[in-house]
């Protein structure tokens, strides 16, 4: 696998405008980076001056981003994400997503969320919004059972799954 380039005017495809194949791919590719749990790979996805709401937090900027996905990994252990497009246009894309993880006690929990993305010209996302609620669950009710790292392409998705 070729790493992502550090270079913030390397194209990073797709890019806007976006159609709902390039969005659903832009999708797909998130995804599969956030299942990595590599906070510096999942970073370079982003501007160096990204802007961030996620939660309680507002990062601003790739160091701040990649700080925040550290701590985040190191809290939600076991962690598997699933993605889904909402809407698209030009430039934004609005996602839904589900994941699941546990605690360090070994209490699972879903999170479930929105996060709405704006991209620059290059394909890199510039502001991310996000939305998430956290819903204890007993373990035997996880949905996503797939080895650590990509889902697998025959593995359901969020609406197959009734999320």
């Amino acid at each position: 696998m070729t790493p992502p380039s550090t270079d913030p005017t390397s194209p990073r495809p797709p890019v806007p405008p976006f159609t709902r194949e390039t969005a659903v791919q832009k999708v797909r590719l998130a995804e599969d980076a956030w299942n990595t749990r590599d906070p510096q790979r999942v970073a370079l996805a982003y501007t160096v001056n990204t802007i961030w709401r996620n939660r309680t937090e507002f990062p601003v900027g790739r160091s701040q981003v990649q700080a925040l996905l550290e701590r985040k990994w190191a809290r939600e252990l076991d962690y598997r994400l699933i993605k889904e497009l909402w809407a698209h246009d030009g430039h934004r894309i609005a996602v839904r997503f589900a994941y699941e993880w546990r605690d360090d006690a070994g209490n699972w929990f879903r999170s479930y969320g929105n996060e709405n993305w704006e991209f620059d010209e290059h394909g890199y996302m510039h502001r991310r919004l996000a939305s998430i609620n956290d819903k204890p669950i007993a373990a035997i009710d996880r949905k996503f059972h797939w080895a650590q790292g990509r889902r697998p392409d025959d593995h359901p998705g969020l609406s197959e799954l009734g999320l």
